[in-house]
């Protein structure tokens, strides 16, 4: 089991990393946030423009919506572990090049080394084509498990598509909901009983 010395120099590293140019545009690094022991890890596409300032990952509209996402099936922050494919925020909020997620994925690999999940979920397309196929489309794809050695991943969208197209709210909420079903046959630590708020608001989208 990684300890905290491990955790800590694994952020220092992405604090210190100058591989791509997009640390030269960026106010800070997002390293990732959540239980260090999670079972369960969420991987989005890069920061935005709050991220960037707040230095934490999926926070502003799009980080209420995974928390209440999360909240539905009974987790919250402090249950799982969330990060991105890049680290620093593109301009502008633009998807990240492939070069420069080339270029930053050895970080997220060490983070996925040190959590050892059992469950991975791709927020996005960006997320999914890196991690389960080149070729992953969301609308296609979406809620289904792909068994990778240690664990099992899938892809959903990202929570900011949801809020520019809420039609594919209740779709989202019923990934949330296999992502449940397979907390409950796989996890011994997560928790997987609603909290709350999501599931009205998907059924009335």
């Amino acid at each position: 089991m990684a300890n905290t010395s491990d955790w800590a120099a694994a952020r220092a590293a992405v604090e210190a990393c100058t591989a791509c140019p997009l640390r030269e545009t960026c106010r800070q690094t997002v390293f990732g946030v959540g239980s260090e022991t999670a079972e369960v890890l969420f991987v989005g596409e890069g920061p935005g423009k709050t991220e960037d300032e707040e230095g934490v990952p999926f926070v502003g509209p799009a980080g209420k919506l995974l928390d209440e996402l999360l909240a539905a099936i009974g987790l919250t922050r402090e249950h799982v572990y969330i990060a991105n494919i890049v680290k620093c925020r593109p301009p502008m909020n633009r998807d990240p090049k492939p070069e420069e997620r080339a270029a930053c994925m050895p970080h997220l690999k060490r983070q996925m080394e040190l959590l050892a999940p059992k469950l991975v979920v791709c927020l996005g397309r960006i997320a999914a084509q890196e991690l389960i196929s080149p070729e992953f489309r969301v609308t296609q794809e979406h809620g289904f498990w792909n068994i990778r050695g240690s664990y099992e991943i899938m892809g959903t969208w990202h929570p900011a598509a949801l809020l520019r197209n809420e039609r594919n709210l209740p779709d989202a909420f019923e990934d949330f909901k296999v992502l449940q079903r397979r907390i409950r046959k796989v996890c011994k630590m997560t928790p997987s009983d609603p909290i709350a708020l999501c599931a009205g608001r998907a059924k009335d989208t």
